[in-house]
């Protein structure tokens, strides 16, 4: 066996370890939970927040708004060098995916109906977070 097999079966093993079946079904095989389920979808507290892979800050809450789809949704990331976006073609779709930047985490999908100043709209997984309140 080769070694970077080795390491992604490592890596597989410790993500395993590290997420309930839900958090990887969502974060590591691109899942999608179902809409207005995620414990974020109405939170209006303020804070950061945070990728539930690696603890990186993703969102702040003051761009979070309600988009009325299901999922918590922001206008803006903390920072582009927070986020990956590429092309999902998946279920016959064009989409824009958002990952994590630093662990590759599926977060959700960055769509272009959002509101002022951006226009986008990141509908994201509530369990692909960890809301930070400072």
């Amino acid at each position: 066996m080769s070694d970077d097999v080795n390491k992604n079966e490592e890596k597989i093993f410790s993500w395993n370890e590290k997420l309930t079946p839900e958090q990887y079904y969502i974060c590591r095989e691109k899942g999608t939970e179902p809409a207005f389920s995620g414990k974020y979808n109405n939170e209006k507290a303020a804070g950061i927040y945070l990728c539930v892979c690696c603890n990186v800050a993703l969102f702040d809450s003051n761009s979070k708004y309600d988009s009325g789809s299901g999922w918590p949704s922001f206008f803006q990331p903390i920072s582009m060098e927070a986020v990956h976006e590429e092309a999902d073609y998946s279920h016959g779709m064009k989409r824009i995916e958002v990952q994590c930047k630093k662990c590759s985490s599926h977060l959700g999908h960055v769509f272009p109906d959002g509101p002022e100043p951006t226009g986008l709209r990141y509908c994201i997984n509530s369990i692909s977070l960890k809301l930070d309140r400072n």
